[in-house]
């Protein structure tokens, strides 16, 4: 058994400040120093709230930036991928600049749509496709037996022109007039500004290769044969059959098609045009419109000229 003496005796009096027994109990200064903890506990705000208040005010006061640079961003990506898609207008605009109305300048703008056009590589447009028929016509004697064959050849040629969409640096200089850029009218208010564009670009430019047209082997068939009367016996037919072989049909039929892409204004008309077509779809609908789209701007007109 533990002796009484030993026990804690919890009725045992206490001293008068630990007690807090009416004013002046406790030590002097005491239940002020608890009061300025209390306070201090009660007032203090995390570090994770205040850089979070920090953000959502900094980004009240960047807002058109931030969204700009987000727009612009999409718009890269967009562009990368080869989609259209016309995204919202906004403005580069910092929070101690003003827009004013009526002027008409092309400092800002104009480089960054130029900018955008010379990221142009110079793709193959304006394919076009084109029938033509031609016939081959072999003959080779056996002794005094004559042996010849020919077949007609029923072809489906395809061949597209070469646009330089981006002839290089010095072909954009101020001096040539072959870019021209002008704001028609400043971005205001929840209302957009407008501009207007002017190019010019080298013609487009004929297959300069036979390997630059190609031969639809579907659609490509022998309409017609014609053969000597000797063409199916042992002799004939081993000596001439070789030369009919569908790669040489389509290696010959593809030298024609070449020949004539170059020379029949019926097949270089159309696909020069599709050509030219084509490459001011692509300059105004994936460079020029979604870039000043970007900046705030409408595109008001566009034209699409072709030197020489």
């Amino acid at each position: 058994m533990i002796p009484h003496d030993m026990v804690p005796d919890d009725t045992r009096e206490l001293p008068a400040w630990l007690r807090d027994e009416g004013p002046g109990a406790a030590p002097p200064g005491y239940q002020r120093d608890q009061q300025v903890r209390r306070r201090r506990r009660r007032w203090r705000i995390p570090l994770r709230v205040k850089l979070a208040a920090l953000a959502v005010l900094l980004g009240l006061i960047f807002r058109k930036v931030i969204v700009w640079a987000v727009l612009a961003a999409l718009s890269g990506a967009l562009h990368v991928v080869g989609l259209n898609v016309h995204l919202p207008h906004v403005k580069l605009a910092w929070p101690w600049q003003s827009v004013s109305a009526g002027t008409t300048t092309n400092i800002d703008v104009g480089p960054w749509v130029l900018q955008k056009i010379e990221g142009i590589s110079r793709p193959a447009l304006g394919t076009a496709n084109f029938n033509f028929t031609f016939t081959r016509k072999v003959s080779k004697n056996i002794g005094i037996w004559p042996c010849w064959y020919s077949s007609t050849f029923d072809t489906v040629g395809r061949a597209s022109a070469t646009v330089d969409l981006n002839p290089g640096s010095s072909w954009w200089a101020p001096g040539t007039g072959h870019y021209a850029l002008q704001v028609l009218s400043r971005p205001v208010t929840g209302q957009a500004g407008r501009v207007s564009v002017v190019m010019v670009l080298p013609q487009p430019q004929l297959p300069q290769s036979v390997h630059d047209v190609t031969i639809d082997d579907t659609l490509s068939h022998p309409v017609d044969t014609q053969h000597s009367w000797t063409y199916p016996g042992f002799g004939c037919g081993e000596l001439i059959r070789p030369q009919f072989a569908p790669s040489v049909m389509y290696a010959q039929a593809q030298s024609i098609a070449f020949t004539r892409v170059r020379t029949d204004p019926q097949i270089t008309g159309p696909l020069i045009r599709a050509a030219e077509a084509e490459a001011e779809q692509i300059i105004r609908d994936s460079f020029v419109q979604p870039t000043v789209n970007a900046l705030g701007y409408t595109l008001g007109s566009f034209s699409l000229r072709w030197s020489g």
